[in-house]
């Protein structure tokens, strides 16, 4: 894959992004990545802290995780877009004080191998395929690898303070393969995209159940969130395009939930009455 160099907007630091991504590449030339997801993000980070990465791509949030001094953990399934991570990832060491290690696998609920549908355009839209499917409609046509699986549990061990999983569809199987990381980590911010068009391994409000009962509260990672429960996420999540329309969610354990300011917190208690 070939990747060009830009320059991160009044920080000085340099990143590789894959040439001819339509979203992530450019929205990190102009300074931000999901730039309201990121606050949350950098909102939980400090020195010393363990983050887990699932899905990490290029590593926007892997690089934030070690330029605030953290230890960082990120898992990237295709091994061309994991050596772009690794240089980022270095770039990002020489700059800030924390350290990170990259596994070439995607997180699921066993190991072996499958197969990955590459995205033509959205180069954060490659979609690991169950056994014996093809690749998705909606992706149009494009190239399919082989890829290692791997559970989360047999490769690191917990407590982290930060996990973020973003797996186009897999997060499910990547939260059964990491109950022992899950039971360590009781002090937490979740951060996890809630796609229920593509997600596979059970059903969407099982998911989400799973987490609230796991003492988690969630929330949809935006500029001033809110607790939701399951019910009403999920209702959210169908009333979008199915297909272009998944959530970023937010939840938190043991670690205060709103981390924004007093001012977040009134537009997301206001933004909850308003949206019913």
């Amino acid at each position: 894959m070939r990747t060009r160099t830009v320059r991160l907007p009044g920080s000085g630091l340099e990143l590789e992004v894959l040439e001819g991504d339509t979203l992530i590449g450019p929205a990190i030339e102009r300074g931000a990545w999901e730039e309201h997801e990121t606050a949350l993000f950098r909102a939980h980070l400090a020195p010393g802290a363990r983050v887990l990465d699932l899905g990490a791509n290029v590593g926007w949030y892997a690089v934030q995780a070690v330029l605030a001094g953290c230890e960082v953990e990120a898992f990237e399934p295709v091994q061309e877009i994991a050596e772009v991570l690794r240089r980022n990832l270095e770039r990002a060491e020489r700059r800030g004080p924390g350290r990170a290690r990259v596994h070439v696998r995607a997180a699921g609920d066993a190991g072996g191998r499958a197969r990955i549908a590459l995205a033509a355009e959205n180069r954060g839209d490659n979609r690991v395929l169950a056994t014996g499917t093809g690749r998705p409609a909606d992706m149009g046509p494009g190239e399919t690898l082989e890829i290692e699986v791997a559970r989360v549990d047999d490769l690191v061990q917990g407590p982290f303070r930060v996990i973020k999983i973003d797996t186009q569809g897999s997060e499910w199987l990547a939260l059964r393969g990491m109950q022992r990381v899950l039971d360590a980590s009781r002090e937490v911010a979740l951060f996890l995209e809630f796609w229920p068009y593509a997600l596979r391994g059970g059903e969407p409000i099982g998911m989400l159940e799973r987490l609230r009962g796991l003492g988690f509260t969630l929330g949809k990672a935006t500029a001033a969130p809110y607790p939701m429960a399951p019910e009403r996420i999920l209702e959210q999540a169908l009333a979008r395009d199915p297909v272009k329309g998944g959530l970023d969610l937010y939840a938190t354990r043991g670690v205060p939930f709103h981390v924004l300011g007093a001012g977040a917190r009134l537009r997301g208690m206001a933004r909850s009455l308003r949206e019913g």
